[in-house]
């Protein structure tokens, strides 16, 4: 360790610091002249240091700068104090020996000295840095640039893809049901087998599509949580029945457990989560049972756990299986997927603040613990789920109005549902369903697609029929983008159910008798008010 023990000693070092300072250093007096200037100045502006005594500080700046830099230096003297040169929002020049101009960082330190007053500035060139800020800052344009274009095509993906899947979705069912009708017949019975193995190839593709569209949007951050008070036991329904029918057609025993507890989470990203679960339980359960069950005992989190009697992952592929595309038997002919679901299940978690644990063994079964932290819990209570059954005997089938813009789809929906034996009339445009006014009662269904012309939605046109009409038609509002439409809404649709397109078609049959009044006396058909009519609004 080395002592310093004289002024000296002291003295030699500080000019050796002041020589070789990694920045240049120049003193200025109170008139701008330059007093001293290190050997780094040399390196970095091109200058002999003696050279520059006497001169104004001005040989060291732009000629384009030096009359706002005499205003600046002017202000500066007048209050003096530690401080960087410039702001943030200007960029500083200096000029070195040759008339080149370099970007740079500039230090100064007011001193007084015999009584003078004195400046230290120290000047650094960040050209490179400059660089790499730019360099930067145009990769991180560049990012936001590609996350907005994905973003857009995501938009337009998940309308604009699922349009034609719809319709070909409601020709197909359309087709089997016809072929059904002539069953006799031994073409229309092979006609039938080519249509249902073509139904489960539609359905393919739009598990596939709706994979990939999901995965990208919360990969991309397009996503804004809508949290709300949730109550477990209606997802559970749900999910009670979109599974019932797949469950029993696989054999499988579907157990879903029942609890009234109410989370503070985002609806719909919660729904699809636990949706995913299900889903792959089931895929991969060929006997046995699927167990949805909600624990509210643990110290510190709700616990849903997803067990089933399945097939199993293997102890070395556990740590594979949240990855994208990754499947666990991909060799496998029955198991129709593309690896995503648990993906998918992975990030829905992180941004919804769950945790999430699996554990399994081959052969026997696997279990998926959603852990849900206590601070979500609203509201605690146990209570039986009530089982959902629908009655249709003795039920009408209401008129159905259908609003949808696209060709296609309008007519394969119209084909389809008269096909079901519903009477049906479509408008094409907003202006036509204008026209469809007169003739809406409280007992039909509205059907209506929620990006009609890009310039009004499906939604804002049915809350100016039920503004014109004066009750709420029952409706439903069909999207290839729900879960951004769900985030979107503000409060929620009475009487109203929304679907996600490509539909399917017995979900579409099940809303329609979801919403159709239950059997009664017929209503009369609302009067308009008398004895002045008054003018329809504008649309």
């Amino acid at each position: 360790m080395v002592v310093i023990r004289n002024m000296e000693q002291l003295q030699e070092i500080t000019n050796q610091l002041l020589k070789f300072s990694p920045d240049a250093l120049v003193v200025v007096d109170s008139q701008g002249s330059i007093c001293f200037a290190n050997d780094t100045v040399f390196e970095v502006l091109g200058h002999l240091p003696q050279s520059l005594i006497g001169k104004p500080v001005d040989v060291l700046i732009p000629p384009r700068l030096r009359s706002p830099h005499l205003l600046h230096m002017k202000h500066y003297m007048s209050s003096p104090r530690n401080r960087e040169m410039g702001s943030k929002s200007t960029d500083l020049f200096a000029l070195r020996a040759d008339g080149d101009e370099f970007a740079a960082s500039i230090r100064l330190a007011p001193f007084q000295a015999g009584g003078k007053s004195f400046v230290a500035a120290a000047i650094r060139d960040i050209t490179e840095q400059r660089q790499i800020n730019t360099a930067l800052q145009m990769a991180q344009e560049e990012a936001m640039r590609a996350n907005r274009a994905k973003s857009r095509f995501l938009a337009t993906a998940s309308h604009d893809l699922r349009q034609p899947l719809q319709a070909i979705r409601l020709i197909n069912a359309s087709l089997i049901r016809l072929a059904k009708k002539e069953h006799s017949d031994s073409m229309m019975e092979s006609c039938e087998v080519l249509l249902v193995s073509q139904e489960k190839a539609i359905e393919s593709m739009v598990r596939l599509l709706n994979s990939l569209l999901e995965i990208s949007r919360l990969e991309s951050g397009a996503i804004q949580l809508k949290p709300e008070p949730v109550t477990i036991a209606a997802i559970f329904n749900e999910l009670k029945n979109e599974f019932d029918a797949i469950a029993l057609a696989r054999n499988i025993d579907l157990q879903i457990g029942s609890a009234e507890l109410t989370i503070n989470t985002d609806r719909t990203l919660f729904h699809q989560l636990l949706q995913n679960l299900v889903g792959n339980a089931i895929k991969y359960t060929d006997q046995g049972q699927v167990a949805i069950t909600c624990d509210a005992k643990m110290p510190d989190s709700l616990m849903i756990t997803v067990n089933d009697t399945g097939i199993g992952i293997p102890e070395e592929k556990l740590d594979r299986i949240f990855d994208e595309y990754y499947q666990i038997d991909e060799h496998s002919a029955n198991r129709i997927g593309v690896g995503l679901g648990l993906a998918i299940v992975k990030e829905a978690a992180r941004l919804l603040g769950f945790t999430i644990e699996i554990s399994s063994r081959l052969g026997d079964g696997t279990q998926v613990r959603i852990g849900i932290p206590k601070r979500f819990i609203v509201a605690a209570k146990v209570a039986d789920m009530p089982e959902l059954v629908r009655n249709t005997m003795g039920k009408a089938k209401p008129r159905v109005f259908l609003i949808e813009d696209n060709d296609s789809v309008r007519v394969a929906t119209e084909l389809f549902l008269k096909l079901e034996g519903y009477q049906i009339t479509s408008a094409a445009s907003v202006a036509e369903t204008e026209l469809l006014i007169p003739q809406i009662t409280s007992e039909d269904v509205i059907i209506t697609d929620y990006h009609l012309n890009g310039k009004i939605t499906g939604l804002e046109v049915l809350r100016r029929l039920r503004d014109q009409l004066s009750f709420n038609v029952p409706a439903i509002i069909m999207s290839g983008d729900l879960s951004t439409v769900m985030r979107a809404l503000k409060e929620t649709v009475p009487n109203c159910k929304f679907l996600s397109k490509p539909v399917d078609t017995d979900v579409l049959l099940a809303a329609i008798d979801e919403l159709s009044p239950k059997p009664q006396a017929p209503s009369p058909k609302p009067q308009a008010p008398s004895p002045k009519p008054q003018a329809p609004r504008a649309w």
